[in-house]
């Protein structure tokens, strides 16, 4: 098959994976559906894509890293700060460690600066596949914010250790101290380049827009080549191009608090923004599934370099190890807790112990995904001297056999964990959203007025102004009763007032689309109009569901 035919046929099989995953008789996870595909896929055509893990890191890693730290709640990563630091850094670090002497202990044939190289890039979790099982399961959201933070951070923690073991094992030497400086440039000089990159093109944005106006399209193609500016940016200053689109979404999050988007705008670019990670989340694993056959081929001569003849030994080597990542992650977490309550203690603050399975649930959802095999890959093909670098195929193999028992193991034990858990209510959400309705409608009613003091003064001779502006305020006041009321029972009544009021706007909207679409194929109105009234009411739809 031609590339094209490929490409077409991985984004058929992104399309079809979202239709048997809902038919399937078993409850599996999108990825590994997707993964299935691709590997028929690769049967079909006899051998998988070559994957250049250069371009791979730069059509894929950038948009989908953006795009997470764009819609990451602020607050809960902040609020969390402490702990996502502990698990993208400590973690990893600890992970390298123990899993690179476990590995080396495991296998001997394998030398110890390999035996670091796997620890260190299968050490960073994925945050499309945890998302993906999170989907599935019911994960709370103030856990699922945490390992959305620590997948966004790690990678590049662990690439960075990776990097400097594949150095250790071409040359021999390491240094801990160029090491650290080097850590600490790609940190700082990633975030700063992707915080100035978005500063600069949403400066130079708004000064076009301001002097030659808004062309339709382009404020959102700007924002879909954001990231990759911003990737490009810190690769050309040898920074962490992945901390670079992270560092730029958290900084479009901030940019999008100005509100000098049109709304407009905005729902057609959230629109495809979902559509691209949509599709780009779906080829990740489709492109991976592609790789199994290959993998499997190398999987023959992974055996002569692990020492052994039976190929039992590499399923054992792969479980050993995926086990290993479990446990060394469940005492990293159960200890950095007892240090948090100890501390907290400490403070005379009140604490409460989360249940085992909540720690349980947290080591089973490090799952590997994509971006260590892409790293993975870049293993150099042979040492300065010419010859064959050290069991690059056993590595390789086992890091894939890791990152498919992670995925299996999360998508059985996730959901049967977490099943019926029951967990203290968060009440600060519904607050801060009462508060922001509040507001919302306070504001709302003084502009109104503001409004109606101005059309009157513009047309004099119109009196329905007052009634109307009478009507609208009164929905307004509907919520400030809403969300304003003292009374449990009656703020609760409102709100299923306002619900049972919002179901009925929609049922009445669907019933307006059925009749505008009938007379457009009946011709008694044109096409053109049809569009524009059922984009309206479209547009209507969407406020009332959010």
């Amino acid at each position: 098959m031609d590339s094209i035919e490929i490409v077409l046929a991985m984004l058929l099989a992104v399309v079809a994976s979202a239709y048997l995953v809902r038919v399937l008789p078993l409850s599996l996870p999108l990825p590994l559906v997707q993964i299935g595909l691709g590997a028929v896929i690769a049967g079909f055509t006899g051998h998988g894509v070559q994957m250049d893990p250069a371009l791979f890191f730069l059509l894929f890693l950038p948009p989908l890293l953006f795009l997470d730290g764009w819609r990451i709640p602020k607050n809960g990563l902040f609020r969390d700060k402490a702990i996502i630091l502990e698990l993208a850094l400590g973690l990893v670090i600890f992970t390298v460690v123990g899993a690179g002497f476990l590995i080396h202990w495991l296998i001997p044939a394998m030398p110890l600066p390999v035996a670091f190289a796997l620890a260190a890039i299968i050490s960073p979790t994925d945050p499309v596949a945890v998302s993906s099982i999170a989907a599935r399961a019911p994960v709370p959201k103030r856990l699922m914010h945490i390992l959305e933070g620590e997948s966004l951070l790690n990678d590049a923690s662990g690439l960075v250790c990776f990097r400097f073991a594949v150095a250790a094992a071409m040359t021999g030497a390491f240094s801990l101290t160029g090491a650290s400086l080097t850590f600490v440039w790609l940190v700082a000089g990633g975030i700063g380049a992707g915080v100035l990159t978005t500063l600069a093109i949403t400066w130079a944005q708004r000064w076009l827009f301001r002097h030659f106006g808004e062309p339709a399209g382009s404020p959102i193609l700007v924002n879909m080549l954001m990231p990759f500016g911003a990737y490009l940016a810190a690769e050309h200053l040898q920074a962490s191009g992945i901390l670079a689109a992270v560092a730029a979404g958290i900084t479009m999050s901030y940019v999008e608090l100005s509100g000098q988007v049109m709304a407009n705008t905005r729902i057609q670019r959230s629109a495809v923004w979902d559509t691209v990670q949509f599709a780009l989340n779906g080829v990740m694993f489709v492109l991976l599934g592609e790789q199994l056959p290959d993998i499997m081929e190398g999987a023959r001569v992974s055996l002569s370099q692990s020492g052994h003849v039976n190929a039992w030994w590499l399923v054992l080597y792969a479980f050993a190890i995926s086990f290993g990542l479990m446990a060394l992650r469940f005492v990293w977490v159960w200890t950095a807790l007892r240090i948090t309550l100890y501390r907290r203690t400490l403070r005379g603050e009140q604490v409460t112990k989360p249940p085992l399975r909540v720690l349980l649930a947290m080591s089973l959802a490090g799952v590997r995904g994509a971006i260590t095999l892409a790293g993975v890959m870049t293993l150099p093909l042979a040492l300065p001297d010419g010859t064959p670098f050290p069991a690059r195929d056993l590595t390789i193999f086992l890091a894939s056999t890791v990152i498919l028992i992670s995925l299996v193991a999360a998508s059985i034990g996730l959901p049967r964990l977490l099943g019926g858990l029951q967990l203290p209510a968060e009440p600060a959400e519904q607050q801060e959203e009462d508060l922001a309705r509040r507001e919302a409608a306070s504001a709302a009613i003084a502009a109104i007025e503001r409004a109606q003091v101005e059309l009157m003064h513009k047309d004099d001779t119109c009196d329905m102004y007052p009634e109307a502006a009478g009507r609208v305020i009164a929905l307004y006041q509907r919520r400030l009763d809403t969300t304003g009321s003292a009374d449990g029972e009656e703020a609760e009544r409102y709100r299923k007032l306002d619900q049972a009021e919002r179901m009925l706007r929609l049922a009445a909207m669907q019933a307006e689309r059925r009749a505008i679409f009938g007379l457009a194929r009946q011709e008694h109105i044109s096409d053109e109009t049809s569009r524009k009234l059922v984009r309206e009411i479209d547009l209507v739809e969407a406020r009332h569901k959010l």
